[in-house]
């Protein structure tokens, strides 16, 4: 990897209220990831913004977490594959308008379409994934940064996965975004670091999800944790003991 790896302090966890006062946006916030984070952050105080294409599964989140007596979460229909810069300046807009702050974004959206030789991979499918895995979390962070910004301490947080699957066959469009991902932070740690605005990664260890059922086909995924331990993860990024981290990968999994 590029990027330096950091590991998460042996035993962390957020203390209540420790992103009390911050607006958090996460995409794909519907996923397994995204809810967790979604999750995570409502719980440690933020205001929590969820985004995703599907507005009925936006609203299914809203429900279950207020039905657990967490803080009701802001709706915003994104749909990464589709938006235009104009969509992502509105949502920058209405954040600004509505809470006149942003302290840190969680991209958890992520497109992956199987494991596929190149030879078979659909060119729409190729356009895809690097356009929701690296070109939009780039224009909204882009539309977003003058208010980060003018936060005293705010974070952006992008999850990769792990380097050495992604350099094998077939992981196509998926590997190359996420390598092109892990770039495009250090640039803007790079451009970042003399300002409150933090760039970091997050590098899971397997998770029970959707996309490791889909890549992982036949494996009993029920053998890996839920998301909620790489959720407190990003917490601990978005929060001001995240400064340790900025620039950095944070590395999750268990062998590394």
């Amino acid at each position: 990897m590029a990027l330096p790896l950091v590991h998460l302090p042996q035993g962390w966890q957020p203390a209540a209220g420790s992103l009390a006062g911050r607006v958090i946006l996460v995409t794909g916030a519907y996923g397994g990831l995204g809810a967790a984070v979604a999750r995570a952050a409502s719980r440690a105080g933020a205001t929590v913004v969820i985004t995703g294409r599907r507005k009925r599964q936006l609203e299914q989140l809203y429900d279950a977490m207020v039905g657990e007596g967490l803080p009701e979460p802001i709706i915003h229909p994104l749909d990464m594959e589709a938006a235009t810069p104009r969509d992502y300046e509105a949502l920058a807009d209405g954040l600004e308008r509505d809470f006149d702050r942003l302290d840190g974004i969680v991209h958890a959206a992520a497109s992956f379409n199987g494991l596929t030789p190149l030879a078979m991979h659909k060119p729409d499918d190729w356009l895809r994934a690097l356009h929701v895995n690296v070109s939009a979390p780039f224009a909204l962070t882009q539309a977003c940064m003058s208010l980060l910004g003018r936060a005293p301490d705010s974070s952006v947080v992008f999850v990769l996965d792990d380097p050495q699957l992604m350099q094998r066959a077939h992981w196509g469009s998926y590997s190359v975004s996420k390598a092109a991902l892990e770039r495009f932070v250090e640039v803007l740690h790079q451009e970042t670091e003399k300002t409150p605005l933090r760039a970091h990664a997050l590098l899971p260890a397997p998770m029970r999800t959707t996309l490791r059922r889909a890549a992982y086909f036949g494996e009993d995924t029920m053998i890996h944790p839920l998301p909620d331990a790489t959720a407190v993860a990003a917490i601990y990024l978005l929060g001001e003991q995240g400064k340790a981290a900025r620039g950095a990968a944070l590395d999750l999994r268990v062998d590394a």
